[in-house]
């Protein structure tokens, strides 16, 4: 068997991988493709290499162009490490960290920005071909692409705290099929995933965190999948975003805070969002706009608090407290069987006086929201100069001073034929019921929803 199909980036002759991964990389595809140039010998004809990169730090100096199909670019460690959690400590106590950097395969993207016509110039990694077919089975795999630093912008956070530097770790922007990325890290990136016009994607089991944006689905898509996946974006950007996807699968994510929202499909429709845990330190949690249709929200936890770390108190997402933590503008889409918590202060509900909103229709028709446990209480936040033990403390503590009033159920008068059940006691539902369909989760001490002395 030849081996000529697997490279390594340290044994290659052109380019030296530590100071520049990109030309490497690129000097390697060209290899391949001045190699495989038969379209069909003998029932074949290009099939594709593996590039490894070992453990190690690789600068990136020059963006790595994808043109051709069946390439595995697969390292032997994701190698995150929060750089955030570093980045606000005092830097007189750095000498006694023992790391400073993620580590495992590793990947510096270091490509000079200037004047960006646009994103996918910052992006290390461009995967684009035109002509048919589609390009097709790429895979990124197990190594951590890391943006380095953030930049100052017009906030007020330290530069470090923005989630802001023009980086993008994958940038696709041709019609694809079969793409895989999975087990890597990406952490310090403006944007970590963007990639337009998917078919059959699978983005599964990655850490992607510390970024402005994780996990972004462009153009239009069909059939792929997100799932088993940590993830957490900066409170201007996105979690996972999709738009204009058909049978997207979202499942068994965990989704941490911070992120402007967890889970946001645009003109989304026969998709599901399963299984889940999603974590928000703002309303807007699960937003699905742009008549988003027939999907199931199903079986997901969601958590809603506050920010406890004290380098980001303040930060949110622009967002009032009725927006809604589950918000939905289309139609026949189900919400089932999700256990919701708003653990929050009053005092700081905003608009003050407002009545927080759990799950909101806004928009659409035939929408059955059933069988849903909201979890409201009124709690006094404590914050914390450690990331780590004020996250945890936040999350284990279950003590309240009182239950918090919500409504469950917020239905707008542009939706309507909607079924509510079970998600919420009467008081807690505000719908039109003569052109919605509303059955009230039974109060202590009635009969069938209805009260008794």
């Amino acid at each position: 068997m030849s081996p000529r199909n697997r490279y390594d980036v340290t044994e290659w002759s052109v380019g030296n991988p530590v100071e520049d991964i990109g030309e490497v990389i690129n000097s390697i595809i060209a290899d391949i493709k001045g190699r495989q140039t038969d379209t069909s010998e003998n029932d074949g004809g290009k099939p594709g290499a593996v590039i490894y990169l070992p453990p190690g730090d690789f600068r990136l100096r020059t963006q790595v162009v994808i043109d051709i199909s069946f390439l595995r670019i697969e390292g032997s460690g994701h190698g995150f490490t929060s750089s955030s959690i570093r980045f606000n400590v005092p830097e007189k106590e750095w000498p006694s960290l023992h790391e400073l950097w993620p580590g495992g395969s590793r990947i510096l993207v270091d490509i000079p920005l200037g004047d960006l016509a646009q994103q996918s110039d910052g992006a290390a990694f461009l995967v684009e071909r035109q002509g048919s077919p589609r390009i097709s089975s790429v895979e990124f795999s197990n190594f951590c692409i890391d943006g380095l630093h953030f930049t100052a912008d017009d906030s007020q956070r330290h530069p470090e705290n923005t989630y802001t530097n023009r980086k993008t770790g994958i940038y696709v922007a041709s019609a694809n099929d079969s793409f895989r990325v999975n087990g890597m890290g990406f952490v310090y990136l403006e944007h970590a995933l963007s990639i337009h016009n998917a078919d059959a994607l699978s983005i599964h089991d990655n850490f992607i965190a510390e970024c402005g944006s994780c996990i972004e689905l462009r153009g239009w898509g069909q059939a792929s999948k997100i799932t088993d996946n940590l993830i957490g974006a900066g409170p201007n950007g996105y979690s996972i975003y999709a738009e204009n996807h058909g049978g997207l699968l979202v499942a068994a994510n965990n989704v941490f805070p911070r992120g402007a929202s967890s889970v946001h499909l645009s003109g989304v429709t026969r998709s599901s969002v399963t299984a889940n845990r999603l974590h928000s330190f703002y309303p807007g949690m699960v937003v699905l706009d742009a008549d988003s249709s027939e999907n199931l929200v199903a079986t997901n936890h969601l958590l809603r608090d506050h920010e406890p770390w004290t380098p980001f108190l303040g930060v949110d997402n622009g967002l009032d407290d009725d927006y809604g933590l589950v918000r939905i503008s289309g139609s026949g889409n189900s919400v089932i069987g999700n256990h919701i918590s708003e653990v929050i202060e009053s005092r700081n509900i905003r608009p003050a006086g407002a009545t927080p909103a759990i799950i909101r229709l806004v928009a659409g028709e035939r929408n059955y929201v059933a069988t849903n446990h909201v979890v409201a209480s009124d709690v006094s936040a404590t914050p914390s100069g450690s990331a780590f033990e004020a996250q945890v403390d936040a999350l284990l503590s279950t003590a309240v001073s009182e239950p918090l009033g919500v409504i469950a159920v917020l239905v707008d008068p542009e939706s309507t034929g909607n079924t509510i059940l079970d998600s919420g006691t009467d008081d807690q539902i505000v719908a039109d019921r003569a052109v919605n369909a509303v059955r009230a989760t039974p109060s202590i001490g009635s009969i069938r929803g209805v009260a008794v002395s």
